[in-house]
């Protein structure tokens, strides 16, 4: 709020001043006249707006793509269930340059050199392994489930943002249109003290003080659509739109609603908030992980099966009598006994990690209490200024009329109606914005209790 001195000015100062202003009072009110709804691209609601937000989001996209890793990965421990089999096929050849064995009067001829193909097929398949492969299952199913909160999260912080920057822009268009009102009440101001003057009733600081107000006012403005120009950019790129639209707010409910006990949303916001499921779901991948690692000290029981092809002639086309083709089935029982001395460690490990889990879960919703406390406080902090300043608003309008009455009774001085008129135009300001701010504290206070976007 800019604060006029009460002291009299010298008529060459204040003129002075105000020419130094003329050339801002040409820039914001061509930015004025240029600003209304025509010159808008798009008038967008809150809801189009969160639409956008989420739809074009690459946050989101993101997420997805760490849920579709999650679901490969959930696939891959299926596929650890399944048997392995391997197939393999070769040839070699021998050169034997020393070929002829001697036993006495008996002796050996080899051939100098022979050929030999060998080809092998197996399967095999784990029967049991104490269940760790049903372990790895449902760890993996988890720790997706865990992903796909995340992501719910991420739609929640993005609609937010979205929703923020929309009451922002909004604080800011019911900020210029305050501006726009002053302007015109000023200007009626300018004139009637204008013939004032003219008729010897008021000295012609009285006119340059209304002219000094005028300029702080249009400087303002152009404060206001420098801030409406940055939020506007920011927006589009946030909604996918192209960052030459120029956003318009739709007609916003205002925040009205009467707040319910604050137990009410802490109980929602602990039924509801994504961190506490996920907390949930890796105290499960924990005590799953327990589990596993006590399979480690159990038996295994696997099924095998192999088939051989060995030919001895050169030529790899079989012939009768030229290769054997031995067929083996076998079950092999194994126990690695030694891990019932050298597990116990990394059993207490893990239920170590699953305390540290169930901890981080108390301190996370005792943080979301706090959350959900702050929230609501601030919200109905923002109700009661709402109401508080509407009163302000009648006192000030009220202070106005009065010294507008007095001033043109010539009986109040044109410092009186400076003030007067800048003072309700300050309070005109702080409503419109405790109205936004209220309906964002609104808002932030259902993102604390998880129930944003349901």
């Amino acid at each position: 709020m800019t604060t006029i001195n009460h002291s009299p000015l010298k008529p060459h100062l204040l003129t002075r001043a105000v020419k130094a202003a003329g050339s801002f009072a040409v820039l914001i009110t061509a930015l004025l006249i240029t600003n209304p709804a025509a010159a808008q691209d798009r008038t967008i609601t809150l809801d189009e707006a969160v639409k956008l937000g989420l739809e074009n989001s690459k946050t989101l996209k993101l997420s997805q793509s760490k849920i579709d890793q999650a679901v490969s990965q959930f696939e891959q421990a299926k596929d650890q269930a399944l048997p392995t089999g391997k197939a393999s096929f070769g040839y070699n050849r021998a050169q034997i340059p020393a070929h002829k064995l001697e036993f006495g009067e008996e002796s050996l001829s080899l051939p100098s050199s022979a050929n030999a193909y060998l080809g092998t097929v197996s399967l095999n398949q784990t029967i049991w392994a104490g269940n760790k492969l049903r372990y790895a299952r449902e760890s993996t199913n988890l720790l997706t489930q865990v992903a796909r909160l995340d992501a719910v999260n991420d739609r929640d912080q993005i609609a937010y943002n979205v929703i923020n920057a929309y009451y922002n822009l909004y604080k800011v268009i019911q900020a210029k249109k305050v501006v726009e009102q002053n302007l015109a009440t000023i200007d009626a101001q300018i004139k009637q003290s204008q013939r004032f003057f003219d008729q010897g009733l008021v000295t012609k600081n009285d006119v340059l003080r209304f002219q000094l107000q005028r300029s702080n006012i249009e400087l303002n403005g152009i404060d206001l659509e420098n801030n409406r120009r940055i939020i506007n950019y920011n927006m589009d790129i946030l909604l996918g739109l192209p960052e030459t639209t120029q956003l318009g707010i739709a007609q916003i409910v205002d925040a009205d609603r009467s707040a319910a006990p604050l137990a009410n949303y802490i109980d929602t916001a602990l039924a509801h908030r994504a961190e506490l499921r996920q907390m949930d779901l890796r105290t499960q991948v924990a005590e799953t992980n327990i589990k596993s690692i006590r399979a480690n000290t159990s038996p295994t029981i696997s099924a095998s099966g192999s088939a051989y092809y060995v030919g001895v002639s050169g030529n790899p086309i079989p012939k009768s009598g030229k290769y054997i083709t031995p067929i083996s089935l076998g079950v092999t029982l194994g126990w690695n006994f030694g891990t019932l001395w050298t597990n116990k460690n990394k059993v207490t490990e893990a239920r170590l990690q699953r305390e540290e889990v169930i901890v981080n879960k108390d301190i996370t919703s005792d943080n979301i209490k706090n959350e959900v406390n702050q929230s609501y406080q601030n919200y109905k902090t923002a109700i009661d200024k709402i109401n508080l300043l509407q009163t302000s608003i009648n006192q000030a309008t009220e202070n106005n009329r009065i010294l507008e009455s007095k001033y043109k009774s010539n009986i109040s001085s044109a410092i009186d109606r400076a003030d007067g008129q800048t003072l309700l135009y300050q309070a005109e300001i702080n409503l419109e914005l405790a109205k936004a701010d209220a309906g964002l504290a609104y808002y932030t206070l259902l993102k604390s209790t998880g129930t944003l976007n349901k």
